[in-house]
């Protein structure tokens, strides 16, 4: 019965239980993530938020009693560890509000909803293509860390550039154009992903000719990880269909 359990909730079996289950488990969270797109308390949502927290309950306890047979330990060490294996720790603490665990203080604090945002994180477990983006991101963490490395490191010099190149005083305002090195910092990165709030910019020659520059070098470097992630996305695929055949056959 353990064995026959395992494959209804493996995420993205292809046995007709295992993917109504998938369902059943998506539409759970999203159920329980409506409630935090009100200020309003709504009598249905606590009605909503039991009928959720029990199924993930019941999700937490049928995933422990088979830990062994999904896990790379086995015997005791699976049930052991798996309480404190990451997503095990975002089960756990995505029900805890559910139950009033923590004081009057934490709820004051808002953190009852903000551990109820944690099931956004289970949608990685139930939803594929989130878990193969994920994949692709740990399969190509070293070129993406040297991205995103190259990008802090333009967004700095262009920060330290502009900091000491433009006009310190808004002639307008009598104000500081920059009054700290973060504003700088936080006009290069808004500028360099092409955001642009408008809140800050420069107002002198040179510091138009700064920012058309770093604006031009930012579409490059976004453009960088687009093309990384797209095409692990199809190798992720490609490799999962060919895996998928070699099962089948």
């Amino acid at each position: 019965m353990r064995h026959e359990i395992n494959d209804i909730i493996n995420p993205h079996s292809e046995s007709l239980w295992s993917r109504a289950y998938d369902y059943l488990m998506l539409m759970a969270i999203v159920m329980s993530i409506v409630p935090l797109m009100f200020r309003a308390h709504h009598s249905i949502f606590y009605i909503v938020e039991l009928v959720a927290s029990a199924l993930f309950i019941i999700d937490y306890v049928l995933r422990w009693v088979t830990a062994d047979l999904h896990s790379r330990l086995s015997g005791w060490r699976a049930f052991a560890v798996y309480p404190f294996t990451p997503m095990a720790l975002v089960d756990m603490l995505s029900i805890l509000p559910t139950f009033n665990v923590l004081g009057q203080t934490f709820r004051v604090a808002r953190v009852s909803r903000l551990l109820r945002l944690l099931r956004v994180v289970k949608f990685i477990r139930y939803f594929e293509p989130l878990e193969i983006i994920l994949a692709v991101i740990h399969r190509q963490r070293r070129i993406l860390w040297t991205v995103f490395s190259l990008a802090l490191f333009y967004i700095f010099i262009t920060a330290l550039i502009m900091f000491n190149a433009e006009e310190p005083i808004n002639p307008e305002t009598g104000d500081y154009l920059f009054p700290t090195f973060f504003d700088a910092f936080y006009w290069a990165a808004c500028t360099l992903t092409t955001v642009g709030y408008g809140d800050i910019y420069p107002i002198s020659g040179i510091g138009r000719v700064i920012s058309i520059l770093s604006s031009i070098v930012g579409i490059a470097v976004i453009a960088l990880p687009s093309g990384i992630m797209t095409a692990g996305y199809i190798d992720e695929l490609r490799a999962r269909k060919e895996n998928k055949v070699k099962k089948e056959g």
